[in-house]
């Protein structure tokens, strides 16, 4: 089997930092908890390729690839690309030691970098099958995504791309892969991503800038179809301007029971808001690391959450159980949102 190692950040923990959001349990991603790897189809410009990343080395350690075919030079380069993108691994250790020392809670656990996707279009469509729903269903659309539209073995096929979204009927999106009303939202989307900016297409020269500011790019994120102010500051945080925090029902949950906050949804919300705000430009992190780890406390280290076991059964209610009354051979469960606020 062919094989390519990464380096990392000397700080970099597979099993921590790739296990540190929930879409790390969503299809076509697969962590594997015996061998503490990360397994998913990448697609490539000449087809679908099966990765499997592991760090035999420990923290710092390099990253060991095992390809299921061998690649030539561009499509390594694009391997790699994807790879880093979905790892973080452009975050070097100065970024995470300035969010320690704007939190020194997770210095010793060495938390700061999250989970994303291979691209940007899969967490934009990822975060829209997150919204107004269960995470069950969220479980269930991405591998019908997967299965239907994408490339390879139905076992481990590719998530879609945009041209292939664009060019399915959004009836067919709601039959075959269950995504509800948000069928035609994708297919515009995926046009979107397909069509030059110039002519209404996703500008990702204003998305990617580091010149645009957080303001002007919640702005320009709102107006896309089927992206509201949660799933705005979600995209945010994906693509690294952790400022804004995505609160939903799930941060009432939060501050009602872990904060101690009393009030209406709505005043609970308004004080977590308040509560991360000093926190600035590492907002979200702290909000989300301090979710995670309630988490962990609960049902067990993230690196021991099986996909289609833990990873398909997680709902809100077994989260709002006490924890004497959580049965932890059942209730090993990955955070999720729920019912978010994302009408558009």
């Amino acid at each position: 089997m062919p094989t390519l190692t990464l380096s990392t950040p000397s700080d970099y923990d597979l099993a921590r930092d790739a296990c540190s959001y929930g879409y790390f349990l969503l299809a076509p991603n697969r962590w594997m908890v015996a061998e503490q790897s990360l397994v998913r189809p990448l697609l490539l410009s000449d087809g679908p390729v099966l990765i499997c990343i592991h760090q035999p080395g420990g923290t710092g350690g390099s990253l060991r690839l095992a390809l299921s075919r061998a690649l030539r030079a561009g499509a390594r380069r694009e391997a790699i690309r994807q790879i880093v993108r979905m790892l973080r691994l452009d975050e070097d250790e100065a970024t995470i030691r300035n969010f320690h020392r704007a939190d020194p809670r997770f210095a010793r656990s060495g938390r700061g970098r999250l989970f994303r996707s291979p691209t940007l279009f899969e967490d934009v469509i990822k975060t829209v099958t997150s919204c107004n729903v269960t995470w069950p269903s969220t479980v269930q659309m991405n591998l019908r995504l997967c299965q239907v539209l994408g490339e390879g073995d139905v076992d481990a096929a590719t998530f879609p791309v945009p041209a292939k979204v664009a060019r399915t009927r959004p009836q067919t999106l709601r039959a075959r892969c269950r995504v509800g009303y948000r069928d035609g939202r994708i297919v515009e989307l995926a046009r979107r991503f397909r069509a030059p900016a110039r002519r209404g297409g996703i500008d990702l020269a204003l998305i990617e800038s580091p010149s645009t500011s957080d303001d002007d790019l919640f702005a320009y994120l709102v107006e896309l179809p089927g992206i509201g102010p949660y799933a705005a500051a979600n995209i945010m945080q994906l693509l690294g301007r952790y400022s804004r925090l995505p609160l939903d029902t799930e941060s009432v949950r939060h501050g009602r029971k872990i904060l101690g906050f009393k009030g209406s949804s709505a005043q609970v919300m308004k004080r977590v808001h308040r509560h991360f705000a000093p926190f600035g430009v590492h907002a979200f992190r702290s909000y989300w690391f301090e979710l995670w780890e309630h988490y962990e406390r609960r049902h067990g280290p993230s690196s021991t959450w099986e996909r289609d076991s833990t990873g398909r059964m997680f709902t809100a209610a077994l989260l709002n159980r006490p924890l004497q009354d959580t049965d932890p051979d059942s209730d090993r469960q990955p955070h999720a949102h729920q019912s978010r606020t994302n009408r558009k």
